[in-house]
């Protein structure tokens, strides 16, 4: 698998993860710094021809970095804030 794509695949998990976040104040980090609402829709694991356009700016060397640590800030606020919250779940 190319790292473009690997990339896509990664930007598309976290953010279908970080809307799982189960408190909305620490889910705003995620609204400010993390993907914008509507770059990708919700639950859209596919990877298209059209995404590495659509997702370029999140898959440059830099930014992927940035969304990464992004999304690892966000987890850690979660963990400690009501955690996450998925198909009916709550994390413990």
């Amino acid at each position: 698998m190319d790292s473009t794509k690997e990339r896509i695949i990664a930007v598309k998990a976290m953010e279908f993860l970080a809307r799982q976040v189960n408190d909305e104040e620490v889910f705003e980090l995620w609204l400010s710094e993390g993907v914008a609402d509507g770059d990708i829709e919700y639950g859209d694991m596919n990877v298209t021809e059209e995404d590495e356009e659509n997702l370029e700016y999140y898959i440059r060397d830099e930014e992927f970095a940035d969304l990464m640590d992004t999304f690892l800030q966000l987890m850690k606020a979660a963990k400690r804030s009501g955690g996450l919250w998925c198909g009916g779940v709550t994390s413990k």
